[in-house]
């Protein structure tokens, strides 16, 4: 545990993926401790949490787990703290919700819809033969059983923790309905995924919700957060902390809207999700990055579609392509 600001605690965890750790909070109270995320779920995280819980955090319990929202490196545990240490779980409603589903099914054998949606994008036969071999499909196997109830937050709700306030502002399109953290006394910024320092966050159209247009959505929830001082620090999910929320949401938008032009130039001719991914992402793409980066090309397509750049068109072989208009 490392101390960032006052009463505010850094700890990183591992995950067992490309993005190789997730950055989770303390906040310090007179009477225990509120958490922020929990870290996927797994023996080692589960470890390195009853070290923490025993060792510096000894002598004070954990009065709630807040989580930011519903992927499995920061909901994956909230069942754990619930069953193990009696923790009430905070979450929005969509995050709950959403979440709680995901993690009661496991598809061995993919449903016809998400089938579908992979051969709509492009993918052939044997690569969606190939997708169970990827985990596409088995998000309960990086999340404990989810909690049985939760603390439903808000958008604009207070939370008094360890005597000053801290802010529920929503973001979306990464997730339904991603919880951040804002205390103006601090000038801190709690962002999970919804901002971060290096890489844009992944935003995505998935099987569950075809027709979902998520980046119109994010990128309405980064002006939005305009609306915080520019000055403010941010602590993010991923990598490092850093000061100038302002100067990296103009980044962030700045490389989207140069990817949408960018896109919609080179659909002259009808391109499917699959034969555009050269155009998003100018390096080899395999497993399962190929399609994370697969839901954000379709992302970006939707986006077009709805600003009027391009339209989508269903070929005889049933696999959709947008052409510029």
């Amino acid at each position: 545990m490392l101390a960032v600001a006052d009463g505010v605690y850094w700890i990183r965890m591992p995950l067992p993926l490309a993005l190789d750790h997730i950055n989770l909070w303390a906040l310090e109270e007179a009477d225990g401790w509120t958490l922020v995320d929990s870290g996927m779920n797994s023996s080692q995280t589960q470890g390195h949490w009853e070290s923490l819980i025993t060792g510096p955090m000894a002598g004070k319990p954990i009065k709630r787990l807040i989580v930011t929202h519903l992927h499995p490196d920061h909901f994956g545990l909230a069942g754990w703290f619930s069953a193990r240490w009696h923790v009430p779980v905070y979450m929005t409603q969509s995050e709950f919700l959403m979440g709680s589903v995901l993690s009661l099914g496991r598809w061995d054998e993919l449903p016809w819809a998400m089938e579908l949606f992979f051969h709509r994008a492009g993918l052939t036969p044997d690569e969606i033969a190939n997708l169970k071999t990827l985990g596409y499909g088995h998000f309960a196997d990086s999340v404990y059983r989810p909690p049985g109830g939760y603390h439903r937050l808000r958008d604009g709700d207070s939370l008094d923790i360890g005597g000053r306030e801290w802010r529920i502002v929503v973001g979306r399109g990464h997730s339904p309905e991603h919880a951040c953290l804002h205390c103006p006394d601090l000038g801190l910024l709690i962002a999970g995924d919804q901002v971060l320092p290096r890489i844009s966050s992944n935003v995505s159209v998935y099987s569950t919700e075809p027709e979902a247009n998520p980046l119109k959505d994010w990128l309405d929830s980064l002006t939005k957060l305009r609306g915080l001082p520019a000055d403010t620090h941010v602590l993010p999910a991923h990598g490092y902390l850093f000061t100038g929320l302002h100067d990296r949401l103009d980044a962030l938008t700045l490389e989207h809207e140069t990817k949408l032009v960018e896109l919609a130039e080179a659909c002259g001719e009808p391109m499917s999700a699959v034969d555009a991914l050269p155009v998003m992402f100018l390096r080899d793409l395999k497993g399962f990055t190929r399609l994370m980066a697969l839901g954000e090309t379709i992302a970006h397509f939707h986006l077009l579609l709805d600003r009027g750049l391009v339209i989508a068109e269903d070929g005889q072989d049933g696999v959709r392509r947008f052409r510029r208009t």
